[in-house]
């Protein structure tokens, strides 16, 4: 049994992200010239899975672009009326829909101040879309499930082209233009996985925990759970999570942990030990075959990809894990009680 739209979307992920990098290219080549010496920093709004797309954008950014970047308060903007001095940014929004009036109001003062501005969204006819300088389009089609799948990958995907455009990096974008083969190995593989979690169909909590350019993933998994599976999916990045949250771990609490190869592995994997001391129900995403034995649940990826684009994989085993743990719990994965698909705040 399965979830009928949104299985067909977290399926569609490879061909929508292979249409945003060729459609796109160009274009966000000649939006990074454009913007070629007019900004010192950027300045990120965005909500729900748009803001985990914002927390990759900071370590892309500050990695290989040498850029600060910040996550706006919208509240400032919209309810309160006193927005920051934004001088120096560069001011993007995020929105699969482009809807949401706080989003789009920070974009508004940021014209206001003459800053450019920048929209990536779904919705090219949106308010957003039409505020901003400067558009890249998803090309994620229309994504009728309430839970953000498509919509989040394509945004990564956006943010990576811009990165490698910004710093004129050919070899990064021809690694990133490989990333829709990935993604396509990585539902092949996982779908044995999948099968079984039905193991986890009683559960009330649980912590996901990545770091560095998977920070961004702890957050998007968890997400994915809570708004699918009404399970408390706490994030964390490993860092964090020892300084206090570690303590709420008992024999047989689920933690699920975000560790492909790189630069984090070795503080990810201590924490594993940590974890098997511990005693915690462990559901590993690597590509290592020795995590990978250590997790009840064992979610891999395959091998050989650049830690930066990592996270376009990794997200998927909590996609599909959230979609078929809804189902189990009789739960509408596509229709999650409570929820809608535009959300707008102000």
């Amino acid at each position: 049994m399965t979830s009928s739209i949104l299985n067909a979307e977290i399926n569609e992920q490879p061909e929508v992200i292979s249409e945003l990098l060729n459609s796109e290219n160009e274009n966000v080549a000649k939006i990074a010239q454009s913007l070629a010496g007019k900004f010192d920093y950027v300045l990120i709004a965005a909500r729900g899975t748009s803001d985990n797309a914002a927390r990759y954008a900071q370590y892309v950014f500050g990695a290989y672009n040498q850029l600060q970047v910040a996550l706006a308060t919208p509240s400032l903007f919209s309810i309160y009326s006193t927005p920051p001095n934004l001088a120096h940014a560069l001011v993007v929004g995020i929105s699969q829909s482009g809807q949401s009036p706080d989003i789009v109001s920070v974009l508004d003062e940021a014209k206001k101040q003459g800053r450019p501005t920048l929209a990536i969204t779904n919705k090219e006819e949106s308010p957003l879309a039409q505020t901003a300088d400067f558009i890249i389009p998803l090309h994620a089609h229309a994504e009728r499930a309430v839970a953000a799948t498509k919509s989040y990958t394509t945004s990564l995907t956006a943010l990576a082209m811009l990165s490698c455009h910004l710093a004129g990096d050919n070899e990064r974008l021809r690694e990133l233009l490989k990333i829709p083969v990935y993604i396509q190995k990585t539902l092949d593989m996982l779908q044995p996985a999948i099968n079984r979690v039905e193991r986890y169909r009683y559960i009330h909590e649980c912590n996901v925990i990545g770091r560095g350019f998977n920070y961004s993933t702890a957050f998007e998994v968890a997400l994915k759970i809570k708004e699918l599976t009404r399970i408390v999916a706490e994030p964390y990045s490993s860092a964090d999570f020892r300084h206090g949250p570690i303590a709420t771990v008992t024999p047989g609490f689920p933690v699920v942990l975000i560790i492909p190869s790189g630069a984090v592995t070795p503080d990810m994997t201590d924490l594993v030990q940590r974890l098997e001391q511990r005693q915690a129900e462990m559901l590993i995403v690597s590509e290592d075959q020795a995590l990978l034995a250590k997790s009840r649940l064992p979610l891999p990826i395959p091998a050989g990809l650049p830690e930066w684009l990592t996270p376009m994989v990794t997200v998927l085993p909590g996609q599909l894990f959230g979609m078929r743990l809804a189902i189990e719990r009789g739960l509408n994965a596509d229709q999650p009680e409570g929820l809608t698909k535009v959300t707008e705040t102000r």
